[in-house]
């Protein structure tokens, strides 16, 4: 599912980087986009292949670059009206510190978050959130929009945090995206929950599976570039920490996909 091959990491090679996958058996792949370049590319490809599709927004990272321009929104409003666009994201909120940028201004994460909701609910599109320490604030903003929210509404993106805010966007009808940092170690930065557990206390039928590559390659392939093949990995490391068979994870996660973005 959720992966990135509109990134400049895979410039050079996405078409093997897709008929691998699909030689693995994943059968569909969502690519999604960060802000209006990558959006465009991601429309491009799933025009190009069957089996792609598109998300398309703004990323909190990119709330206060100069480059958005002042007509971003109708821009990002004009690449969601493309055939095979799913969603409206990676949309939401980052409180992390990151070496390159610091944080984000919050505020203005925020009136971008808030921009992106309602031009999800003027298309009548589910939200794909991006949460990073922030998901209080994320949930508050969803409930003060919940009016604008469709059934389902969406689902969080490499889901991180604890049981409360995991049980909170379960019971607002959000999927759930787990990555290949499930297959990891420990506790990441800042977390007090480990992703096993979180994984555990998600019901399958809400389970969706992501690679995020190039990003969060899960083991034993961790430190080099990610794929969208090893989106297997990812679900073969759910059905051991849920303890059933991996072909129900397939069925059902592949089922969910479906009913989430109406494919």
């Amino acid at each position: 599912m959720h992966c990135h091959l509109n990134f400049k990491a895979f410039s050079n090679d996405y078409d093997e980087v897709i008929k691998r996958a699909a030689d693995a058996g994943v059968t569909t792949i969502i690519n999604v986009g960060t802000k209006i370049d990558s959006s465009q590319k991601a429309v491009e490809l799933a025009q190009k292949y069957d089996n792609l599709y598109a998300i398309v927004g703004v990323h909190p990272h990119h709330a206060d670059k100069v480059e958005l321009g002042s007509d971003w929104l109708s821009q990002i409003e004009r690449l969601a009206k493309q055939p095979k666009v799913v969603a409206i994201g990676e949309i939401g909120l980052d409180n992390y510190r990151y070496q390159s940028n610091g944080i984000t201004d919050p505020k203005a994460q925020q009136e971008l978050f808030e921009a992106q909701i309602m031009l999800a609910h003027k298309l009548k599109l589910p939200l794909q959130i991006h949460n990073r320490h922030a998901g209080k604030q994320i949930l508050e903003i969803l409930t003060h929009h919940k009016n604008e929210l469709l059934n389902p509404p969406g689902m969080f993106h490499c889901f991180a945090g604890n049981i409360d805010i995991l049980q909170s966007a379960l019971r607002m009808g959000f999927y759930i995206g787990f990555d290949g940092n499930i297959t990891y170690p420990g506790l990441a930065p800042g977390e007090d929950t480990s992703l096993p557990n979180l994984v555990k206390a998600t019901p399958l039928d809400r389970i969706v599976i992501e690679t995020d590559s190039p990003y969060l390659t899960p083991t034993p392939h961790r430190g080099s570039r990610n794929e969208p093949q090893y989106a297997i990995l990812v679900g073969k490391a759910i059905a051991q920490i849920k303890a059933v068979k991996l072909n129900q994870v397939d069925n059902q996660t592949t089922e969910n996909v479906r009913t989430l973005f109406n494919l």
